[in-house]
This record gives structure tokens, C-alpha cells and sequence, in this order.
């Protein structure tokens, strides 16, 4: 295995599990049943960390379609160099960073930590374009 999808593995590992906090939350606040049953307005709210933690959720599924294929693409083309291993670690920690801070409630740095974020996408993207 190359340390890039390594790093996707880890990626994926990780962006699977960020849904643990806010379901156990759900399960505090509504009780076992309650979490289970479908959603309605009758639903006790969640706190706010809770639904920021769920949003963090979302958008670390959302941004993990865009940095599987590229790493995927660039391990079958044999594009595995520094600049790619650098994008993987920059993506997994500020993805960390990103869930941490969004959950947290912190605006300007969950923005920065996104930035970081696509910037790990982008040097791995300019590795498949050069090789084209």
C-alpha cells in the first residue's frame, strides 16, 4: 500500500466515524427509541454543537468525493510523489481540524481549515494535470 492511500484510508476511516458524537447525543437527548424513530417536528431539538457537528458531518462526506478519485486516479496513473503524499496529509489533518472546529462553533477558523483543506486537493490535482 502507498502512504497516499494510506492516507485516503485513513481519510475515509475517519470521515465515517465523525457521525458517532451527534448520534450519541441524538440518543441522550431523544433516548434510544426516540433516536431511532423517524425525525418530525415533534423531535426534541439537539444542542448546537450537536447540529454543527452533524453539518461537519455532511460536508466531510460531501468534500470526500472530491478526494477519494483524485487519489485513487493519481495511485492508478502512478502519479505517487511528494507533492501528492503532501496533499493526502494536508487534507486528513485539516478535515480533523476542520470537524473539531466547525463542532466547536469557531467561524473563521472552520473557513481556514476548509482553505487547507481544498489546498490538499488542488497539489494533487496540479500532480495529474502536469502528468497529462
Amino acid at each position: 500500500m502507498t502512504p497516499q492511500l494510506f492516507w485516503l484510508a485513513l481519510t475515509a476511516m475517519m470521515t465515517g466515524l465523525f457521525f458517532v458524537p451527534y448520534i450519541l447525543d441524538r440518543i441522550r437527548v431523544r433516548g434510544l427509541m426516540g433516536a431511532m424513530a423517524n425525525p418530525g417536528p415533534e423531535a426534541e431539538p439537539q444542542p448546537d454543537w450537536a447540529e454543527r457537528a452533524r453539518l461537519a458531518h455532511y460536508n466531510a462526506v460531501e468534500n470526500l468525493v472530491v478526494f477519494a478519485p483524485l487519489v485513487l486516479v493519481a495511485h492508478l496513473t502512478g502519479i505517487d510523489n511528494g507533492m501528492t503524499l503532501l496533499g493526502c496529509q494536508l487534507y486528513f489533518w485539516a478535515r480533523l481540524a476542520h470537524y473539531l472546529i466547525y463542532t466547536a462553533g469557531i467561524p473563521v477558523l472552520r473557513t481556514l481549515s476548509f482553505a487547507v483543506a481544498v489546498a490538499g486537493q488542488v497539489l494533487i490535482a496540479i500532480e495529474l494535470i502536469k502528468a497529462f
